[in-house]
């Protein structure tokens, strides 16, 4: 089971049993918006505690891959939460280089990860510790080849995964 609060879960991430807990069909595409997710104001620095910091920041460098969503990976809670852990399916993100958390059990990593990021929605992905973006940029990127060629230049594909490769 992957759900668990984010303070118990940043010493030990839940990952998913194998590939096929990423995998699922194609989502619909949105609008792309570049996120920027370093320029918090001073203000919105202080409305998160060092505490609820310091367990993002941990919880984000984690795992290579890592996805802020409401539900777990084999149950989505909401159809962009589901949608970016399809996209991540077809891409053949490694399992083992992977980490959801579920912002549904945890109100404050819920409200923090948007101070974090400065970035409204949820789900939210982080690929190396940095911000790639929500559900729109993250299937934008999908369909454009940008995030599997980022995907790539992280090594954080399964051997012999992700789209356009023979299984």
């Amino acid at each position: 089971m992957w759900s668990r609060s984010l303070l118990a879960s940043v010493t030990s991430p839940q990952r998913p049993s194998g590939p096929s807990a990423l995998r699922a069909a194609r989502p619909a595409a949105s609008a792309f918006r570049a996120p920027n997710p370093f320029l918090l104001t001073a203000a919105q620095r202080r409305l998160l505690s060092d505490q609820t910091r310091q367990a993002i920041d941990k919880a984000v460098a984690s795992a290579p891959v890592v996805l802020f969503m409401k539900g777990t990976p084999e149950t989505p809670q909401c159809g962009f939460s589901r949608a970016s852990i399809q996209v991540l399916g077809l891409q053949g993100v490694d399992p083992a280089k992977f980490a959801a958390f579920n912002v549904l059990e945890d109100a404050e990593l819920r409200s923090g990860i948007k101070e974090y990021s400065d970035w409204p929605t949820i789900p939210q992905l982080y690929v190396d510790k940095e911000f790639v973006g929500g559900c729109d940029i993250v299937v934008s990127m999908h369909q454009n080849g940008d995030l599997a060629k980022l995907l790539e230049e992280k090594k954080v594909l399964a051997e012999g995964e992700g789209e356009g490769k023979d299984e």
